[in-house]
């Protein structure tokens, strides 16, 4: 540069433009701070309750119990002997169904003899000749009369008495090789509400 063109003030501006240039590049070059997140809180969720439509209220009758005249009870293929079944269907009918359970239990026992026809041994009691405890029947006759009493009970009977009991041969199956055939009986015991009499048939 010749000394005609130099000018002092031009030089001084170009120093001035470099060092505006230089600042901005470094400002340039600072890392810029990351804006802070905000925290968002999380927001509580409401439940709503859905409103239901108001039910309606069905008024509920008890529907009234059926009374029966008479209720039954079937045992099929009970273990017993055809025999033993008929005597024992002898001696529980025309009681109640109460007192045949407990004269059971007492046969059951060996405290009460049930009345049987044939070469028997004779025992004591009364109206009582020859006689037998079949124990086994008189087990399976048990529970058959406390479903009876279930039975009654549901069909709403005031004073249930035995008025049937019937003992039938079942179809015997052999035993093991054929040499025995096991004892099978079909029992049907019917019960009924107590038929009060008259005042007119008390006095006959």
């Amino acid at each position: 540069m010749t000394e005609k063109n130099y000018n002092p003030q031009q030089k001084e501006k170009k120093a001035m433009k470099k060092q505006k240039a230089v600042g901005k590049v470094k400002k340039a070059e600072q890392p810029t701070e990351a804006p802070k997140r905000i925290e968002e809180k999380p927001t509580e969720t409401v439940k709503t309750e859905e409103k239901k439509p108001e039910a309606i209220k069905e008024i509920k009758k008890e529907i009234p119990k059926v009374k029966k005249t008479e209720v039954s009870v079937k045992g099929i293929n009970l273990p017993i002997s055809t025999k033993d079944g008929k005597f024992v269907c002898k001696f529980i009918v025309k009681k109640r169904i109460g007192d045949a359970i407990r004269d059971l239990e007492q046969v059951e026992v060996g405290k009460k003899a049930v009345p049987m026809k044939g070469e028997i041994p004779h025992r004591k009691g009364k109206g009582i000749s020859s006689g037998r405890f079949p124990k086994k029947a008189a087990k399976n006759f048990i529970i058959l009369l406390k479903s009876l009493a279930a039975n009654a009970n549901e069909g709403n009977l005031d004073e249930p008495i035995i008025v049937e009991a019937i003992a039938n041969m079942a179809a015997r199956p052999h035993g093991r090789f054929g040499r025995t055939q096991k004892k099978r009986t079909h029992v049907k015991i019917i019960a009924k509400n107590k038929i009060q009499k008259s005042k007119k048939e008390e006095k006959k």
